[in-house]
């Protein structure tokens, strides 16, 4: 077999020809428009160079035509690779609506993964053919990078706060996983693979993982260890808003200001809950710093997102407590 060197990693997501097609067509016009200017300093530096000491240059016109044609066609180039930039950069980061939510959680020096259903690993995601996902990451320490070269998805993984990025497989097989951000002593070692299985051998492998079950079951139980039932009920005279229908929609804050629920609205709300009080209600809330984890904080979050407008977080935590 003849040596070869690949100048791009094998394409195994939806997006990958689309992120390929862009950086080939860069590097192309990077090229072509390099020996184009060093072709011509040297022609004209030949055709045009002093012949004897006494010769002088002689006058020209300027080019009205010559001007707008050299600033109007880069113009167009730009433009052109702006819009062509733009539109993939907006589909990288924005995932389709059916997108699967995986969880990912950065430490030194190993990836700790989880599936929406409560499987978990450590440096491993298996994921199912042609089944978009959606990965929700943060880190517990410092910053990392998650950065899969077959799917050509890189986003960092930050301490305080998520980051997402999202990819569809479209061929099974094993591929590489790398912290392409400098994370300390063991920064090389902070390796993994994801695999991707066709659906039916992936459900398998799901039943044979043991699993505490779902993020959102998880939730719910650490929702009643801590006692947030006795706070946010949605009852008159309760100490906290009700989390009914909480996730996504605009909450209106004391200081006048209106934010998104979103993730890191509620993972803020859990460790800092002082920054951003809730209108008509008073600062009271403990901060949970340093007594959840950052998965903890996770099934937290994915209990609230499960509570449906004007149900009650109360009743099921309560009954989950009880058992």
């Amino acid at each position: 077999m003849p040596f070869k060197i690949p100048f791009m990693p094998e394409q195994a997501s939806s997006m990958a020809g689309e992120v390929d097609a862009l950086t080939l067509y860069l590097v192309a016009m990077a090229s072509f428009f390099t020996v184009l200017v060093a072709a011509m300093v040297i022609y004209f530096a030949i055709r045009y160079r002093r012949r004897s000491p006494d010769e002088v240059g002689g006058s020209f016109d300027n080019s009205a035509l010559l001007e707008i044609t050299w600033t109007v066609i880069p113009v167009l180039i730009v433009l052109f690779t702006f819009v062509w930039g733009a539109r993939v950069a907006f589909r990288l980061y924005r995932p389709p609506a059916d997108a699967v939510q995986y969880y990912v959680t950065g430490k030194q020096w190993m990836w700790k993964t989880q599936h929406p259903t409560g499987q978990r690993e450590i440096n491993e995601l298996h994921v199912p053919l042609g089944q978009p996902v959606k990965l929700l990451m943060t880190s517990e320490d410092v910053i990392h990078s998650f950065f899969v070269p077959a799917f050509r998805v890189k986003a960092d993984v930050l301490p305080g706060r998520y980051t997402s990025l999202w990819f569809t497989p479209t061929k099974t097989g094993r591929f590489h996983l790398f912290c392409a951000e400098y994370c300390g002593a063991e920064h090389s070692r902070m390796i993994g693979w994801v695999t991707v299985m066709e659906p039916e051998e992936y459900q398998a492998w799901l039943a044979s993982v043991p699993t505490q079950g779902s993020p959102t079951a998880a939730g719910e139980r650490l929702f009643a260890q801590l006692a947030c039932h006795t706070c946010h009920q949605d009852a008159a005279g309760a100490k906290g808003p009700a989390l009914g229908g909480l996730y996504g929609r605009p909450v209106a804050l004391a200081d006048g200001r209106t934010v998104l629920a979103d993730e890191s609205y509620l993972r803020e709300s859990i460790l800092n809950p002082a920054a951003k009080v809730v209108a008509g209600y008073e600062a009271v809330m403990p901060s949970f710093q340093g007594q959840v984890s950052e998965e903890g904080i996770l099934e937290l979050i994915n209990y609230v997102k499960s509570l449906p407008a004007g149900g009650s977080a109360s009743v099921a935590a309560a009954s989950e407590g009880a058992l």
